[in-house]
């Protein structure tokens, strides 16, 4: 079994009828949204509500036939539960979000939730974060030169505006900002990186979530089992 898809199975058990579910974007997220489909259309669960954490996620709701499940957020007055990938996730369960520039509506939804539960297959654990992956940050295009001089110049190592091959200029998120893609220098806590780094003027959400806002991580694995910590 692919490992995302026995993480994304493993984490309907955390959905019950009634529920409102955030649903997370990228491929893993996805997976989970499919499974979650097939519980739904299948009658064993009724009455759930889904919050989108990008348009991406929107699109996938209605194409697998649950748009008239689909609500924003000033519709709902809470989340029963958010499942959502990442990009790395350490044993401390702090994350790196954001390699598909959804890490804002993400955060919104993934902190909001009463649960919060992150599926990742067994690629995505390092011992640190942030390790293989730079740290996204959301920015108001105005401000996109100086948030990356004051990032390189304040905490060093590199800076990089964030550009995509499926078009000329920068990636424009789903809230009409650009992504800049930030390496530290050195190794820095996520948690206090996640609080200083987004006190720079100009930026919107920094792409470190921290553990202490998940709940459960599901690792899948090759051979389909899962492991919970």
């Amino acid at each position: 079994m692919d490992p995302k898809l026995a993480a994304a199975k493993a984490a309907l058990k955390y959905v019950r009828s009634g529920y409102v579910v955030g649903v997370g974007s990228g491929s893993t997220a996805l997976m989970f949204l499919t499974e979650l489909a097939k519980a739904i259309k299948g009658g064993e669960l009724s009455g759930v509500r889904l919050i989108a954490t990008s348009t991406e996620t929107e699109y996938e709701i209605v194409r697998l036939g649950l748009g008239d499940l689909l609500r924003y957020p000033w519709q709902v007055g809470h989340i029963d539960v958010a499942v959502d990938g990442a990009d790395e996730v350490d044993r401390g369960r702090n994350l790196i979000k954001g390699g598909g520039g959804a890490l804002t509506r993400e955060k919104i939804i993934d902190y909001w939730a009463s649960e919060f539960i992150v599926i990742v297959d067994e690629s995505k654990l390092v011992d640190k974060v942030p390790s293989t992956h730079p740290i996204p940050v959301e920015v108001v295009p105005y401000a996109w030169p100086l948030v990356k001089a004051r990032l390189e110049g304040d905490y060093g190592g590199s800076a990089e505006l964030r550009y995509s091959s499926g078009k000329r200029g920068p990636v424009i998120t789903d809230n009409g900002n650009y992504i800049i893609d930030y390496k530290p220098k050195s190794m820095i806590d996520p948690r206090e990186g996640e609080r200083i780094i987004k006190c720079i003027p100009g930026i919107v959400e920094v792409g470190l979530f921290s553990g202490l806002k998940v709940t459960k991580v599901i690792v899948g694995k090759r051979d389909g089992s899962v492991n919970e910590f």
